[in-house]
């Protein structure tokens, strides 16, 4: 008889932004590594349907699954950590619940009942966390709750903990809560208060963790381990120490230094003998820890001042550092900074040029600019989504001689539309969901760059975006020197312009990034990292 699946919940509590994402994917990773099948789901709080229409500064970067979800950046840091996709069904919002409810309703599905936050909306947060288990073959299913409890939009999240609890039993159920141990560097004393506070409140929602996992600045001593055990009613060796590193990579060897994974395994009967087998994840640190090289590479973009809108990207050199055994000094630069007068001080040094994607008008000739620089002056370049656009628009200028050749995003009427609305995209509206998304496939164009980099024909990548290469311009551009080496099969799109006169130019208009992982670093920017160290 198959084991059922166990469900694990991850929650916070005192602050936000203390981890949750990186605790519920390396508690997975140590379980993966033990020969598990794990996947990780995400609950947010907020009413949006998804984070596809919200600003990067509001939540950092928008991620894309392969099945063309828009979901939270959460969900690369599962994917970086396990090495596997997820799907649409592992990133849950309020605003897909209600959304899911009222269709119910209108449809009459509930037989004329007054439909409520209990047991409406609970029962079907609950089946979106059972989904995962019931569809797949996972032996577990670990399930971040976004927000701190205490907030009121988290609140039938936890309802619906409860009863999942009662449900299915303490054998199939665990709820593992992370907080806060600030250090008072006055008295220099390590505070639990706040951590008391925090399973009060969890108590109050019916919910008794089973193991507790403090942040610190500070090692934790056994006295203050055992006050707080005592204090929130939970096992000795159920608290956890959760303290500062320099990389997020080294928390599941931390958490692993815990026993976290033991713990776990031990409250849901299960056997928890042997050791993970963690043995590439540490070769991969010890690369990314003592790297022999070091490059300058800008990433230039417009949300700069909030790192987030692209972890994909810089987690992504990370990884692709390693395989180099090179430290990618990463310097962010805002493109509306960038202009005719400073453009060349101010991208002077970079051994690697790289445009990132972004939507709208606001610092795009900054972009155009850095692309300029980084062909004229054969520096490795690599454009992402529009950082391809911006690439197709300067050469365009530039060396097609179509001085308003541009975007009908920025500029409507432009004489020459290089960069169009998709076809099927003319007459939509909506702004939510209707980009093309998800992984589509690509042809690669032998003896190219393209074709070196991925080792392969034929690829998938993931996209989110509306404009594409207008194919009127391709032959006048491949006659001037840059050329398509990579073309959808299905509707002859162009995905990947390169120059290969250049050491190296790539633009892609989808984004490699959501594919990159610690195991296995994207292809693309593993060479742009190698052309920019030579």
């Amino acid at each position: 008889m198959a084991m059922p699946t166990k469900y694990i919940f991850v929650t916070g509590g005192v602050v936000s932004s203390l981890g949750k994402g990186i605790i519920s994917a390396s508690l997975a990773k140590l379980l993966q590594a033990r020969g598990f099948q794990v996947t990780v789901q995400k609950l947010d709080p907020y009413i949006n349907v998804d984070p596809g229409t919200l600003n990067p500064y509001e939540h950092g970067e928008c991620y894309v699954t392969e099945d063309g979800a828009e979901t939270d950046l959460d969900l690369g840091h599962y994917e970086r950590f396990l090495g596997m996709p997820t799907s649409q069904a592992n990133n849950v919002t309020t605003g897909r619940i209600y959304q899911s409810v009222i269709n119910k309703e209108r449809r009459g599905d509930y037989l004329g009942k007054t439909v409520q936050v209990i047991p409406h909306i609970t029962d079907e947060i609950k089946r979106r966390i059972k989904l995962l288990g019931s569809h797949h073959k996972y032996d577990f299913v670990i399930t971040e709750i976004g927000g701190t409890v205490g907030d009121i939009e988290s609140l039938p999240y936890f309802e619906s903990v409860r009863q999942l609890k009662w449900e299915m039993g303490d054998s199939n159920t665990l709820v593992i809560h992370l907080t806060l141990v600030p250090f008072i560097s006055v008295s220099g004393e390590l505070k639990t208060k706040p951590t008391q506070h925090s399973v009060k409140v969890l108590l109050e929602n019916g919910i008794q963790p089973n193991i507790l996992v403090l942040r610190t600045q500070k090692e934790l001593s056994i006295e203050l381990r055992r006050k707080v055990a005592l204090f929130c009613n939970v096992d000795y060796d159920s608290v956890v120490q959760s303290i500062d590193v320099s990389t997020i990579y080294e928390v599941p060897i931390l958490m692993q230094k815990e026993k976290l994974d033991v713990t776990v395994l031990k409250k849901l009967g299960m056997n928890y003998e042997g050791q993970p087998d963690l043995v590439p994840w540490k070769n991969f640190l010890k690369r990314f820890q003592h790297p022999k090289h070091s490059v300058s590479i800008g990433l230039i973009g417009k949300y700069v001042e909030l790192p987030d809108a692209y972890i994909s990207i810089t987690e992504s050199f990370k990884h692709a550092g390693a395989v180099n055994n090179c430290h990618v000094d990463l310097r962010l630069i805002h493109s509306e900074n960038i202009d005719d007068v400073n453009y060349k001080d101010l991208l002077k040094g970079l051994a690697g040029i790289l445009i990132a994607p972004g939507f709208g008008d606001r610092g795009i000739e900054g972009k155009i600019l850095a692309a300029q620089f980084a062909r004229e002056n054969n520096i490795p370049f690599l454009g992402i989504c529009l950082g391809l656009q911006c690439a197709v628009v300067e050469f365009a200028r530039h060396i097609l001689g179509l001085e308003k050749a541009h975007s009908t995003e920025m500029v409507i009427k432009t004489p020459d539309p290089v960069i169009d609305l998709m076809e099927d995209q003319k007459g939509v509206t909506e702004k939510g969901g209707t980009m093309r998304l998800g992984s589509y496939p690509c042809v690669l164009k032998e003896g190219t760059k393209s074709y070196k980099a991925y080792g392969l024909k034929e690829i998938t990548e993931r996209h989110r975006h509306r404009y594409e290469f207008n194919n009127r311009y391709l032959n006048d551009f491949e006659n001037a020197g840059m050329i398509a080496s990579g073309i959808n099969p299905d509707n002859d799109l162009v995905e990947i312009m390169e120059i290969p006169s250049h050491k190296w130019f790539i633009g892609v208009q989808f984004h490699p990034e959501y594919r990159s992982n610690v195991l296995n670093p994207h292809p693309l920017f593993v060479n742009f990292i190698k052309a920019s160290i030579s």
